[in-house]
């Protein structure tokens, strides 16, 4: 049987974060020590048509988190973060097995992965973030974090709520922590009823809207025009899409995939479950927040995360000392 992580070792995978991510103050000692830091973010302000640098340095924290504001900031400090990783002597930490990403993140890795380019890739990212921004603005939806059950157990809940309207499963990030997004009635009965199966908790979720649910509609007619026009390529790192759980390589398949995970559910346990099953034993989070290595710790404790979010923990990687 073919290996499907074949060398480097160690079996390394790269794992970008998403929305949620974000905070005031991400990237600014990249940016304030690296030329090339500094050129993303000047991209990234060109193509938005405003100070995308000084809002994730000076906030305020409400315009950060807006949808339109915080995927290109997201994305734009991943990138950040590997351009400093290979100017500085740190290319072959950037030698990896695997690629993939939480949702907005998907857009980073396949930019690692050499399958869009960063110009596209951002132009796609800034679209996106606009248009989810208006769908949240022209339908009330809102999502919950149920925690302690499992997938069949959360989709009864949702059969019940769906009664009173759109619901649906948006994110499965461990077997017992799974989101979901609707309308605001139906989110709140799938929640009642979560409870009474025996769910620990549920947490309503700060959020713009129900994203990853057919709310999401309207975006995804949005942005179909775009993606049909950029051009993806052949990912040069084997590349798992959030919709499948599963390695794509074929460019159409992966424009359909990120056309498809607007509305669709985001199967993060089960792609690092595949991930697992292929050999990983290492990741590597590049980009803002901790999100990816608190996902990892609740899913299988083995492998290692190291975050690099700025400066310090570039220095401390180039080291290896990163924890």
């Amino acid at each position: 049987m073919t290996d499907p992580f074949p060398l480097p070792h160690p079996r390394r995978a790269l794992l970008f974060p998403g929305q949620g991510s974000q905070f005031v103050g991400m990237a600014v000692d990249l940016v304030e020590a690296h030329a090339v830091a500094r050129a993303r973010f000047d991209a990234a302000s060109s193509c938005l048509g405003q100070d995308l640098f000084a809002i994730c340095s000076e906030g305020p924290p409400a315009r950060l988190n807006s949808t339109d504001i915080s995927q290109p900031a997201i994305f734009t400090a991943s990138m950040a973060v590997l351009a400093v990783l290979e100017q500085s002597g740190g290319s072959h930490l950037l030698q990896s097995c695997a690629t993939a990403g939480l949702s907005l993140g998907e857009y980073s890795a396949l930019v690692f992965a050499g399958a869009m380019s960063f110009e596209d890739a951002l132009e796609v990212v800034v679209a996106r973030g606009s248009a989810m921004q208006q769908a949240c603005e022209a339908v009330e939806g809102t999502m919950t974090s149920i925690l302690g059950l499992d997938l069949a157990a959360v989709k009864e809940a949702l059969s019940e709520g769906q009664r009173l309207g759109v619901v649906a499963i948006a994110n499965v990030n461990t077997e017992t922590q799974i989101v979901i997004s609707g309308e605001r009635a139906a989110v709140e009965k799938a929640a009642q009823v979560a409870m009474e199966l025996g769910a620990r908790r549920t947490v309503e979720l700060e959020v713009a809207g129900a994203f990853h649910s057919p709310l999401m509609a309207d975006a995804t007619a949005k942005l179909e025009p775009l993606l049909e026009q950029v051009q993806i390529r052949v990912p040069e790192v084997p590349f798992y899409p959030n919709v499948l759980a599963q390695q794509v390589s074929d460019p159409v398949q992966i424009r359909d995939c990120l056309l498809k995970q607007v509305e669709s559910s985001v199967l993060w346990a089960p792609t690092i479950a595949a991930l697992v099953a292929a050999g990983l034993d290492e990741v590597i989070e590049p980009g803002p927040g901790r999100v990816i290595a608190g996902l990892l710790k609740q899913i299988d404790r083995r492998i290692p995360t190291r975050s690099i979010l700025g400066q310090e923990s570039v220095e401390e990687i180039l080291e290896g000392n990163a924890s």
